[in-house]
């Protein structure tokens, strides 16, 4: 059996929820040590050491002088997709478009009758680094994560948007990545990934620029790459492997819910696909339908992998209880196939994103809804959003005092300060005082 039901009350199913509400995975010292020492390799080096990595792991025979995507590539990308794929591009930038500018923020200010004046300005960081992953060696171009990345950096306005992918064992990029890069303005494209990648991004290299944010999913290299590297950059997240809760009723199709369980299985063996039902009967019969459908998959092997090691199915006692769960979890896609799923949209606390109904499927999120698909995952929902336009935005908070602003607030601040020990504090206020006329009565 894939996976074997258990009932939420029960002691197995107590301890399967114990588990889920601890998935972060211990550190991985060997890894990290591994990325430490290229960090630090690409730092010393800078394009030296990105070309022999490189060569070492994705393309053998790349030149320094290929390591940007060249202008005859970029053209020639045209040449190598046909009209169906620049229908469902134009389609998805559309999309995506329309949903993230409406997470826009203006800058503002608030006037008081005193003069004082106070606000927010809204910038843009200067460059931004887009990382998309080669995706088995190129033959399958995760072009969603091009469209994911991009598109709110160029709402937000930045300036440079640098985008880096692994090229395939000839040196090439996917002429899909390069094309669905073109359409959303991006035009500075680098072959690299991995750690070594990442390390481009921070520290810049001799050909790479560096950047302010670095997004994008990757593997466990990248992964620890982005952390090492956070802290002198901004990093959208860090990302563990994907994960869908779906709360079923009986209202809800075996086929369906298996499918998607499905859809998040084939990613990686270390997916976590799980439900959480309040009909027996229906767990029984998702299982059914995960054995057919299996047989029909192209990445079988990694889908079967990922149920059997990880896979769950719950059996809950009223919905109220699958509902709480799935808040305890707080999960990367929450989808809600029962009866009612928007009278349970205030109840929910805690999800990367939620999908409503018997006819949203996960896959529709992230390809062509809109919102982001790059989401929290190991429970950081509970404190975290998707990525959007605000990664790529800074505030710079302004104040202006006018003469009787500081009269007014004086002896508050010099209070507060006093207060706290900081002398010289108090003292930048009343040196200002001192050389202000006495205040008219």
């Amino acid at each position: 059996m894939l996976i074997n039901p258990v009932h939420i009350n029960s002691e197995a199913g107590r301890l399967v929820i114990a588990s889920l509400l601890q998935r972060f995975q211990p550190a991985n010292d060997s890894c990290r040590a591994l990325v430490t020492d290229i960090l630090a390799a690409v730092r010393k080096q800078g394009d030296a050491a990105v070309l022999a990595y490189t060569r070492k792991f994705d393309a053998p025979d790349l030149v320094l002088s290929d390591m940007q995507v060249s202008l005859a590539e970029m053209l020639e990308a045209y040449e190598l997709v046909d009209d169906a794929f620049l229908e469902t591009l134009a389609l998805a930038i559309e999309r995506i478009q329309g949903f993230h500018e409406r997470e826009m923020e203006d800058s503002w200010m608030q006037t008081r009758e005193n003069g004082t004046i106070v606000g927010r300005l809204v910038r843009p960081v200067d460059a931004a680094g887009l990382y998309v992953p080669g995706g088995q060696g190129g033959s399958t171009p995760l072009v969603s994560s091009v469209l994911m990345s991009g598109i709110p950096a160029g709402i937000a306005g930045v300036g440079r948007r640098i985008m880096l992918t692994p090229p395939n064992r000839q040196g090439k990029i996917s002429p899909h990545l390069l094309v669905a890069a073109q359409e959303i303005g991006i035009t500075e494209i680098f072959k690299a990934g991995s750690a070594w990648g990442i390390a481009a991004l921070a520290y810049g290299t001799e050909t790479i620029p560096a950047v302010d944010v670095i997004v994008g999913p990757g593997n466990q290299f990248v992964t620890e790459a982005k952390a090492q590297v956070s802290g002198q950059v901004r990093i959208d997240m860090i990302a563990g492997p994907s994960e869908v809760l779906i709360v079923a009723d009986a209202g809800a199709k075996a086929s369906h819910v298996a499918a998607d369980m499905l859809a998040q299985a084939e990613h990686d063996p270390m997916a976590l696909a799980m439900v959480v039902t309040t009909e027996e009967a229906l767990a029984g019969e998702i299982l059914v339908e995960l054995e057919r459908q299996l047989a029909n998959l192209a990445r079988q092997e990694i889908a079967r992998k990922s149920l059997t090691d990880r896979g769950v199915i719950l059996i809950a006692d009223s919905l109220e209880t699958a509902i709480e769960l799935a808040n305890d979890i707080a999960v990367e896609h929450l989808e809600l196939m029962i009866g009612d799923p928007w009278a349970q949209v205030p109840r929910i606390r805690h999800a990367g994103a939620i999908f409503l109904g018997h006819h949203t499927p996960e896959a529709a999120g992230d390809y062509l809804a809109g919102p982001n698909h790059v989401l929290p995952t190991m429970g950081t929902a509970r404190f975290s959003s998707a990525l959007g336009v605000e990664t790529f935005l800074k505030k710079s908070s302004i104040i202006s005092y006018s003469e009787q602003a500081l009269r007014e607030d004086a002896d508050h601040i010099r209070l507060l300060a006093t207060l706290e020990g900081l002398t010289a504090h108090a003292a930048s206020v009343t040196e200002r005082l001192q050389g202000l006329e006495p205040e008219k009565k």
